[in-house]
């Protein structure tokens, strides 16, 4: 810090030249970004006087009791004159005014007063509130409470200062309730609890937060630590108020004793149902079973409502084959007949068949329907479409065009008049059509799907087997024609249970054959759209299908086809726009699980050669695995890994700056270890097992970790098979830095030893080289130093002979924590230094990060308190900007070490809950070690009971995975228990 007073960054102002003073903090004055001398003590007092009195006149005899009380000095109205005269001359002209023997502030600006701006953000957030807008609310208050610099009215004298401070702070913690109520009701409750365990330990008995820290930690899963704040609270109202807790606080322990439902989550608005009337027309007959949609039937129903007063209104209705889009186009239809009293128009204008109906034939239709006699219908297009928006006129008449081709075929068939409305369905979105409300329909959500699967089918079959029934839907894409046709095959089957019919859709290649019954077929949906496209777009939509992933990114999608970037966008907007392919987000895209495996059927049998196909995944693998590299590579400069990758054929993405290169890596990572696990055949399986390598980020982040040791188990299974040590060597090495992260030693000493003896076989150093690094962070898990330090040593040697610096560093630190655990610490403290300063000199990387952290660990066990926190602090920049979540959580849990053995108890409660919070390297166990400090930090503020329900948690977690902490744990809870 520069020492220059900080203007909040919501409260700068917009001419440079303006007046700007604040309060909630020390009294202060600006112009511009200017800082202005506000005097003496006791004229900081004056000032704060007449700005809290908002331009109202002060009296001589007011100012001097604010200043000074019942005790004045003798000279105390000649020294108000004084600073008065002395504020004049440092602010504006006409400013400071004297008025009626006393003086007032007046002509500043609006905002120029740090509270005023406080009192009107306050004002708006309370407003958004009750306007149900809490999002907003919430951002308001927040900017409300940034206001405030540290105690309002710091250092200012006199009575009439410590009343407004004391008014002024208990504002701010009134905000502060509201702000952190709004966070619990948003769902937010993980990440209030740390907030608040500060909070209840600076404000012990301000019994609100306590109220709100025991619903936060109930709705994180934390029912006995909930509890035990009650038992705290319960106490310390005793022993020092000699009161109960207030009836709000005995309620809430009622009800998370009782586990009420409705405290589980934050209370949402019901939907109102929307009206139904029906009357008859040319609309089809809506289904009986039609089941959920509420939003669309709201949503669409609220256009056709506002056509009365409108020149038309016109929704199209767009999505996939077999998504209901006419179920619900009829069924808002139908709701909506009162608003159309002059009669309701359909037709099915056959646009996903290869003969689309005319737009001259439809209007034939219709004009005989709304009583035009043949004679008088004209023969033209543009004619007839006269005619029928001339008999329209003066009538109200909802017109639906089911299945549309394209927005050509419909403008001649639109109304022109006021009070009449159009509805279309189309596979294709109609985006030229101008005026049209457009509505992409999406498949059913889970609950809505199960609910019409029941409907069909029947509650009781359904309640006997739920789970086969969720997983009979889950199987259908929850597309509704798919859902109806497996229901309807069941409920024409008695004999069949739900589980029968799970079991058959389990198999993907057999899937689409089984989703037929009497004339409704999903596969027979599909190719209705599939033999409408282009052969340049009916070959993507083929090749695309065959990359596994929930989505694929334009980038990688441009890889497959093997097409440049601009021409592979402009196939996939097409396909979009066929409803065969969905955009999930800006430059990336998706199929529909059943149209996937439609995709998949068609390349199989028209892809020709055949052998594109497997060219086509070589290409999607050569791409993810170039890309991933050179993220390695910005992430891990120094790093001899990528010079050992397999090469490839097909480029990849380059970047300049890390930021950009982790973007893509975690938007990636589910489509990226999805290629591997497809890639496990003939020559890419090296490739493979390289790029879940160059991609451990998802890993030790925490962001894939569980998709990601799958994926590692099934390379080195298929490595296994086909005999290739060196691919599964690597494997086990990246499975092993997995189960490390996750804190199962056994496992991960069981693969370190075989993924050593096979990179040995393998001649592979580089795999050697971290599995030996692997091995020694274990043996210090397991307590075996010695070992440890041995296992170090030698991966040292393979880094250095490799010239692997960051390799090389990174056991460097290990080391040092060796050395810390036998006692060598001056040793472990240069050790460390030794690998950041091999580390710096290769720039800001996550690994110079860990250095931070191995040298604040190594501080911490000297002594050396504040040089361990700045280490620390470092060491979080990094991690967060690196976006290692699990790293972060680590170190949150250093920090409240050292905070707790410099006694302070409340900042030691405070970082560990947010490692809570965040997660942390090394799993379970390591969570256990988190809750026994914050335990012990807790008992340091007066809430034993709440550290007994951390400290049995860390127990049941230390005897699961049969750690020695598990002792020490018992010890903790014995005084505590005896008490």
């Amino acid at each position: 810090m520069d020492g220059v007073p900080r203007v909040p960054e919501q409260w700068r102002p917009d001419d440079s030249a303006a007046l700007r003073f604040s309060v909630l903090g020390p009294v202060r004055a600006w112009r511009g970004a200017d800082s202005l001398p506000t005097g003496s003590p006791q004229q900081r007092a004056l000032l704060a006087a007449l700005l809290l009195r908002e331009g109202r006149t002060a009296t001589a005899g007011e100012l001097i009791d604010a200043l000074w009380g019942e005790e004045p000095p003798s000279q105390a109205l000649a020294a108000v004159r004084t600073y008065a005269s002395r504020l004049r001359k440092v602010l504006d002209p006409d400013v400071l005014v004297s008025e009626s023997g006393g003086y007032a502030i007046r002509s500043l600006r609006d905002g120029a007063l740090d509270l005023a701006v406080a009192q009107e953000l306050a004002t708006d957030a309370e407003k958004a509130k009750n306007s149900g807008d809490l999002c907003h609310a919430r951002s308001l208050l927040n900017k409300t409470l940034n206001l405030w610099d540290g105690e309002p009215l710091a250092s200012v004298p006199g009575p009439y200062a410590e009343t407004q401070r004391a008014r002024l702070e208990e504002w701010r913690l009134q905000l502060l309730e509201s702000r952190l109520d709004m966070d619990l009701e948003q769902g937010c409750h993980a990440e209030a609890v740390s907030e608040l365990t500060a909070l209840t330990a600076a404000h012990p008995l301000r019994e609100r937060f306590r109220e709100l820290l025991m619903l936060a930690l109930y709705r994180s899963g934390r029912q006995a630590e909930a509890l035990a704040v009650y038992a705290d609270t319960r106490r310390l109202l005793a022993d020092e108020l000699g009161v109960d807790p207030r009836p709000g606080l005995k309620e809430l322990q009622q009800r998370i004793l009782q586990a009420d439902p409705n405290l589980a989550e934050p209370s949402a608005p019901v939907a109102e149902p929307a009206a139904a009337p029906v009357r008859p027309a040319q609309l089809p007959a809506t289904v009986s079973d039609f089941t959920g949609r509420a939003s669309f039937v709201s949503e669409l129903g609220d256009v056709l409502a506002s056509a009365e007063g409108r020149v038309m209104a016109v929704s199209a209705l767009a999505g996939i084959g077999g998504v209901g889009k006419t179920t619900l186009a009829v069924h808002v239809a139908h709701q909506a007949r009162g608003a159309f009293p002059d009669g309701q128009l359909y037709v099915d204008l056959q646009g996903a068949g290869a003969r689309a109906a005319e737009p001259e034939t439809v209007l034939g239709a219709f004009l005989r329907a709304l009583g035009a006699a043949d004679s008088s219908i004209p023969d033209s297009l543009e004619e007839r479409a006269a005619l029928f928006r001339s008999m329209l006129d003066g009538r109200r008449v909802l017109v639906l065009l089911d299945n549309a081709r394209d927005a050509a075929q419909v403008r001649p068939l639109l109304p022109g008049t006021e009070g009449c409305a159009a509805l279309i369905t189309s596979r294709v979105r109609m985006v030229d059509l101008v005026g049209a409300h457009l509505v992409d329909l999406d498949v059913m959500s889970p609950e809505e799907a199960l609910q019409l699967f029941t409907k069909i089918v029947g509650a009781e079959r359904v309640a006997a087997e739920r789970e086969s029934a969720l997983d009979v839907v889950a199987a259908c894409g929850f597309l509704p024609l798919a859902i109806r046709i497996a229901a309807s095959r069941l409920a024409a089957r008695r004999t069949w249970t739900v589980s029968v019919l799970a079991a058959k859709l389990a198999d993907e290649r057999r899937r689409l054959d089984e989703l037929q019954a009497g004339d409704l077929a999903v596969k027979a949906t599909f190719e209705l759209g599939y033999g409408q496209l282009e052969p340049a777009q009916a070959r993507a939509f083929r090749l695309l299908g065959l990359a596994d992933g929930p989505d694929i990114s334009l980038a990688a999608a441009a890889a497959v086809l093997d097409l440049p970037v601009e021409a592979t966008e402009d196939l996939l907007e097409s396909l979009v726009d066929t409803s065969l392919l969905e955009s999930a987000a800006p430059g990336r895209y998706r199929y529909h699980d059943l149209v996937r495996l439609y995709a998949r059927a068609c390349a199989e049998r028209d892809e020709q050669p055949p052998s594109e196909r497997a060219a086509a995944m070589s290409r999607l693998l050569d791409f993810y695995l170039a890309t991933a590299a050179g993220v390695y590579a910005i992430e891990r400069p120094g790093d001899g890994l990528v010079d050992q990758l397999e090469p490839t054929e097909y480029p990849g993405l380059s970047f300049t700056e890390g930021s950009a290169a982790l973007d893509w890596l975690y938007t990636e990572g589910e489509p990226l270890l999805s290629c591997v696990r497809q890639s496990l055949d003939g020559d890419r399986i090296r490739r493979a097992v390289d790029l879940l390598w160059a991609a451990k980020d998802l890993a030790e982040s925490g962001a894939n970790s569980r998709q990601y040791e799958t994926t590692a188990l099934a390379v080195g299974e298929a490595a296994q098979a086909v005999g290739d040590t060196r691919t599964e060597g690597r494997a086990r090495t990246t499975l092993t830095n997995v189960l490390l992260v996750s804190g199962r030693i056994q496992q991960a000493a069981d693969e370190a030893r075989l993924s050593m003896a096979l990179a040995a076989t393998a001649q592979d150093t580089a795999a050697g080289s971290w599995a030996a690094n692997d091995r020694g962070l274990i043996s210090l898990h397991q307590h075996r130093y010695a070992d440890g330090k041995v296992f170090f040593d030698e991966a040292i040697r393979g880094f250095s002979a490799a010239g692997n610096r960051a390799g090389k560093a990174t056991t460097l630190f290990n080391l040092s924590r060796a050395h810390l655990a036998m006692g060598h610490i001056t040793t472990a403290v240069e050790i460390a230094q030794h690998g950041l300063t091999l580390l710096s000199e290769l720039g800001k990387t996550m690994r110079l990060a860990n250095g931070h952290y191995a040298l604040g660990v190594a501080l911490a066990r000297a002594g050396r308190h504040t040089e361990a926190l700045g280490q620390f602090s470092d060491a979080l920049k990094l991690f967060i900007d690196h976006r290692q979540r699990l790293w972060e959580g680590a170190t949150h849990f250093r920090i409240a070490e050292v905070h707790l053995a410099a006694h302070r108890p409340a900042q030691a409660a405070q970082h560990a809950e947010q490692s809570l919070a965040l997660g942390c390297i090394g799993g379970d166990r390591m969570r256990g070690n988190v809750l026994t400090l914050l335990g012990r930090a807790l008992v340091a503020v007066g809430q034993s009971d709440r550290a007994k329900a951390c400290w049995r948690e860390a127990l049941s977690l230390y005897e699961q995975n049969g750690a020695a902490e598990a002792d020490e744990v018992r010890a903790l809870l014995r005084p505590v228990a005896a008490a």
